[in-house]
């Protein structure tokens, strides 16, 4: 299940508005996942480099960065030029790591399918297949 040539997990970066609920869904998704040693799995790029609202391609692209590990790298976002700036850098081809993905996935529950199924080796049409999933989790 674990990316081409035996490469190490999927990377997934959780894109937010802000800063700080980009950091505690991280935090959550990582803590259900069981945590895990080495570089990071998940890792969050929120708001912008003077910390207000909005959204960083600069951001964006170090995290992204710095969740490589050659099996893909999953990008989940939270409002609408969350998801321009990412189709942006995905379109401009160099910016991200080689297979890097946006997923279409509810931004809390997908961040945490995503995580779990990345630390449990899943390739990277698995973390984006259980993210998605998440759209039909129903709590009542």
């Amino acid at each position: 299940m674990k990316g081409a040539g035996g490469a190490g997990p999927v990377g997934v970066v959780l894109v937010s508005h802000s800063a700080a609920v980009a950091a505690a869904v991280a935090q959550l998704a990582l803590g259900l996942a069981g945590g895990g040693e080495g570089p990071p799995l998940v890792l969050p790029a929120g708001g912008t480099p003077d910390g207000g609202l909005g959204t960083s391609s600069e951001l964006i692209t170090a995290a992204a960065k710095a969740v490589d590990r050659g099996a893909g790298v999953a990008l989940l976002v939270d409002l609408g030029s969350a998801v321009l700036t990412v189709k942006a850098l995905l379109a401009e081809g160099d910016e991200l790591p080689g297979d890097s993905r946006l997923v279409d996935a509810p931004f809390v529950e997908g961040a945490v399918a995503a995580v779990v199924t990345a630390s449990a080796g899943g390739d990277l049409d698995a973390v984006e297949a259980a993210a998605s999933e998440a759209y039909s989790y129903r709590k009542v």
